[in-house]
């Protein structure tokens, strides 16, 4: 499964990238994401309940940040297993300012396995799209505090 787009911001790129890089911003921006814990220098683990279609769960997983280019860009590694199925993935934000505005291009790819690709494998790219539309409009909301 493939996701990319693109978020448009009002407000400077460093402030951007602290946020997409706060521990707790990205906690409780997380649709579903109950524990965000720095186990190392950009690397974290998670714990997240995720439901598709009739997959529901609580899954474990990893988060680590690589190839930083403060504050233009960096790329993110993701794995979890859950009782459903296990997911990897990897991709890349990048931020470009354009004026008094910052537009964070995305790109990614997951592989999705177990009970969750035979069944929500259908709904899994709008799902996925849902989930990234509530977390930029939650960092949102936070930039414009």
């Amino acid at each position: 499964m493939e996701l990319s787009g693109e978020q448009t911001f009002t407000a400077p790129r460093q402030r951007v990238w602290d946020l997409l890089l706060d521990p707790e911003t990205l906690r409780s921006c997380l649709p579903g994401c109950e524990r965000l814990e720095a186990v190392g220098p950009d690397e974290y683990e998670a714990t997240m309940k995720i439901g598709v279609a009739a997959i529901r769960g609580t899954y474990q997983g990893r988060v680590k940040i690589s190839d930083r280019n403060e504050p233009a860009s960096y790329r993110m590694l993701v794995e979890g297993k859950g009782p459903a199925g296990q997911v990897s993935g990897e991709g890349e934000l990048v931020l470009v300012e354009d004026g008094v505005e910052t537009k964070v291009q995305y790109a990614g790819k997951a592989t999705v396995r177990g009970t969750l690709a035979r069944v929500g494998g259908r709904v899994m790219q709008p799902a996925a799209k849902l989930v990234v539309g509530q977390f930029f409009n939650c960092l949102s909301a936070r930039l414009d505090k």
